[in-house]
């Protein structure tokens, strides 16, 4: 298993879903991943922990602001929240929800890139991030799609120290975020057909044994797949709305053979 215990920061570190259901979206991703999802103290305010094998893996909670759609937030892994929120308005981000504290567990800030993709930032005290990542039913990749990647090369740089890597990736680049050398995070421009009025969007993987049958259990359970099972470099991928309308991909990565 690959556990956790700490995070450089500029890595991202933790997703979550939020969901206009909770319990229907435990339910959902309960039996997708096998992840359990128990009920926290009243003043977590209906915020769940997706565990696999007691080792938090994800959250959802409910959705807190008029007008937010159900979505994944990919949060990014920060010494001083406060400070990374001024590097935001600084390179031109917009800030949504100001710096705060989490119970014990940490502080935290959600804010827009100026390409429009929301994205957040995590300051760990009690709660590091994800306890297990690159393991099927764990996080194993947070993705950027974007209509300005220039836009966005230069604002995450100013941000977290982030460095564009583009490769060509099946005849389309793609730019894998690296953060002293090592690759945290991908990035890829949003194809033309996406319709106008979708935003820029962090998309979260995770990992899956077989991927059309994690697919198909996920359609039958009421998720409408966007990309059909795909064959790339890393592996077979696939993008689902979840019954909620919230989106993320799952992945069998390819062997190392």
């Amino acid at each position: 298993m690959s556990r956790v215990e700490s995070y450089t920061p500029g890595t991202p570190s933790w997703v979550d879903l939020a969901s206009p259901d909770v319990a229907a979206s435990v339910t959902f991703y309960g039996e997708l991943f096998g992840w359990e999802a128990p009920e926290l103290a009243p003043e977590a305010g209906g915020y769940r922990m997706f565990e696999i094998g007691g080792v938090p893996v994800a959250g959802c909670g409910p959705i807190m602001m008029a007008g937010q759609p159900p979505a994944w937030t990919t949060y990014v892994s920060v010494d001083d929240a406060d400070a990374a929120v001024a590097a935001v308005t600084d390179a031109g981000g917009t800030v949504f929800v100001p710096p705060m504290d989490v119970l014990d567990v940490g502080r935290m800030a959600v804010f827009a890139d100026p390409t429009g993709a929301a994205c957040a930032v995590w300051q760990p005290r009690a709660h590091t991030g994800a306890g297990l990542v690159n393991e099927p039913g764990a996080l194993v990749w947070n993705e950027l799609s974007t209509r300005d990647t220039a836009a966005a090369t230069a604002f995450y740089a100013r941000v977290f120290g982030w460095t564009a890597n583009t490769m060509d990736m099946g005849g389309n680049d793609y730019t894998e975020w690296q953060l002293d050398g090592s690759g945290i995070a991908g990035m890829m421009a949003m194809p033309a057909e996406v319709p106008a009025e979708v935003p820029s969007y962090w998309l979260v993987y995770f990992g899956t044994t077989d991927c059309d049958a994690t697919v198909a259990k996920a359609s039958a359970a009421g998720a409408t797949v966007v990309v059909p099972p795909t064959d790339i470099p890393p592996g077979r991928f696939s993008v689902l709305f979840d019954p909620t309308g919230a989106t993320f991909a799952v992945i069998a990565m390819a062997s190392a053979d």
